[in-house]
């Protein structure tokens, strides 16, 4: 019987430089796409509120600005964990998939945060400010550090043992947790980036991976 791949492993040097080249090509379009829209909504007056009253109490504890920030590492992981050619990339078609269509509801959406700017930045004040600039200002339904950072764990958790999906699993929850806590997006902003990361995974991703003779399947 033939034990299970690890989660993590070396993917080798020319899945490594695949994975640069695609990375580069998302990160422009990402750029685009998110850039694109803040600069867009930023030139008309027109704003949705996407917030209730109640979600206002939410304490602001900006030292979760590390578990913000843990997307990166996250999302990095991607070709030590999907290390075949087809299947990385169609992840990484899939993501530019979802993040074209966070675009259009960012325009069709345009939002405002409604908490006050804040007065302290916690015991990481660099890291707080980067993430705050990195976020730009109007792109808030979906959140598309919830729905990126879930659908990457949605694809890692199905190369995982129980726990292994657990801990993914857990990781996008905090992340998305940290969205909230840093006062970086609203309720609703969470809510839809989720079901965008469910909706890509399971009727884009998944049915592209079923193409292929030895399909993997979802946690």
């Amino acid at each position: 019987m033939s034990q299970p791949e690890p989660l993590l492993g070396w993917p080798g040097w020319r899945h490594l430089r695949l994975a640069v080249v695609v990375s580069l090509g998302g990160t422009v379009w990402f750029c685009l796409i998110y850039g694109g829209a803040d600069a867009f909504t930023a030139h008309h007056h027109l704003r949705i509120r996407v917030h209730t009253e109640a979600e206002l109490a939410i304490p602001f504890v900006p030292e979760a600005v590390v578990a913000y920030l843990s997307i990166y590492p996250l999302v990095l992981a991607a070709p030590f964990i999907v290390r075949g050619r087809r299947e990385f990339l169609l992840m990484a078609w899939s993501l530019n998939l979802l993040i074209l269509v966070a675009g259009v509801s960012f325009l069709l959406l345009p939002g405002q945060l409604a908490y006050a700017p804040p007065a302290r930045f916690g015991v990481f004040p660099g890291l707080f400010r980067l993430a705050d600039e990195m976020n730009l200002t109007y792109n808030l339904v979906p959140s598309l550090h919830v729905a990126l950072s879930l659908f990457c764990s949605l694809v890692f958790a199905a190369r995982a043992g129980w726990t292994g999906r657990l801990l993914l699993l857990g990781w996008a929850a905090v992340i998305a947790l940290s969205t909230l806590l840093t006062h970086q997006h609203h309720v609703l902003d969470v809510l839809t980036g989720g079901l965008l990361a469910v909706v890509i995974y399971r009727r884009v991703f998944l049915r592209l991976v079923a193409r292929d003779p030895a399909p993997r399947p979802g946690p």
